[in-house]
């Protein structure tokens, strides 16, 4: 009888692909691509020592670091794991409620969640937990270089060693894949958050001013670049934020190889991960990338020059992937609905 009643539920449901990330979280839902790409924020509000969920998502990121006493915005997700279980899964309802709408009664669909290759069973119990709790019937999980390097059309069922490189907002997912497995992963717990935070220490330290994380991101996704530009200064970039010297708000002008000299250290991080998972890759693999080279994905891939700088600091090919923000939430779909990607799923 139960069968039957699964199979009932089933038939009004739609199964989704989660690509639960530390910035944004994207939603694919089967036959209809990714439905939803917002941020990974809840802003929760406190009236009476009662908390309830006031905005997720774009709503919720506007105030950050802009909330008064009983207003926080929070970030559920740290270093690509969930950090807050509580706030992460009425995050995750609410996306599951902005894509089915009002109709979700005779919904439990199955939900494919990706996890940094890194992550505990711990962190991986808690994603799977936020997910069953937040209406989902079966929960399935990818790694996260799996599902990036499907979602680049490389050939993991093959043979065939390649090599993908996903910086996301909290971690660096290094992996060699191949026949539908990881022959060698690292994570690298270095993001886009840490380049933010890298800008945010540099104003702070060599000119006294002290800016927000959403402006310090403003600046790495408008201006942030790999290596010093040509000409040693490239563009002017005009800061406000507070002067610490006399607590006054206040504007600065720093240059594009300020910038370079900021992110230095984390992107430094991060071809410290590629040289390490280069040096464990086995020959014959390794003989695969020199052909294939390496494939940059997810956000942190939109840095000006990283590609070119990665080239110079390994002598690898490099190329960046056709659409690197949505690169996992695509071979996390893809992986959900063709069968030949079925064996990378892991029921948690």
């Amino acid at each position: 009888m139960s069968s039957f009643f699964s199979k009932f539920f089933k038939f009004g449901s739609q199964n989704m692909a989660i690509d639960l990330g530390t910035a944004n979280t994207l939603v694919y839902v089967q036959d209809r691509g990714i439905v939803l790409n917002e941020p990974s924020v809840v802003a929760i509000e406190t009236i009476n020592g009662i908390k309830r969920v006031k905005a997720v998502g774009d709503d919720a990121k506007m105030m950050m670091g802009k909330t008064p006493d009983n207003i926080e915005a929070i970030r559920p997700l740290r270093d690509g794991v969930i950090a807050d279980l509580d706030v992460a899964e009425e995050m995750i309802k609410e996306f599951i409620r902005k894509v089915h709408g009002k109709r979700t009664l005779l919904r439990y669909p199955e939900i494919t969640i990706c996890v940094p290759s890194g992550s505990t069973s711990v962190e991986r119990r808690a994603i799977r937990d936020a997910a069953s709790n937040a209406g989902a019937s079966e929960v399935f999980l990818i790694l996260e270089p799996m599902a990036a390097a499907i979602g680049a059309d490389m050939p993991v069922t093959e043979p065939v060693g390649s090599m993908v490189v996903d910086i996301g907002g909290g971690t660096t997912e290094v992996a060699v894949l191949s026949l539908n497995g990881l022959a060698y992963t690292t994570s690298v717990r270095t993001g886009g958050d840490k380049m933010d935070e890298a800008i945010v220490s540099y104003v702070r330290r060599h000119h006294n001013l002290l800016i927000g994380e959403s402006t310090a991101e403003r600046i790495k996704k408008d201006y942030g670049c790999a290596t010093v530009p040509e000409d040693g200064i490239g563009e002017q970039v005009t800061i406000k934020g507070r002067d610490l010297v006399n607590g006054v708000p206040k504007e600065i002008t720093i240059n594009q190889a300020h910038i370079a000299e900021a992110l230095s250290e984390p992107i430094g991080a991060i071809v410290e991960g590629v040289r390490i998972a280069l040096e464990n890759t086995a020959p014959e693999l390794a003989a695969d990338i020199v052909d294939q080279g390496i494939v940059l994905t997810g956000g942190g891939a939109l840095i000006r020059g990283l590609d070119k700088h990665l080239m110079e600091e390994t002598g690898l090919p490099v190329s960046i992937a056709e659409d690197p923000l949505t690169c996992v939430a695509m071979g996390t779909g893809r992986a959900m609905e063709d069968p030949t990607y079925r064996g990378v799923l892991m029921t948690a």
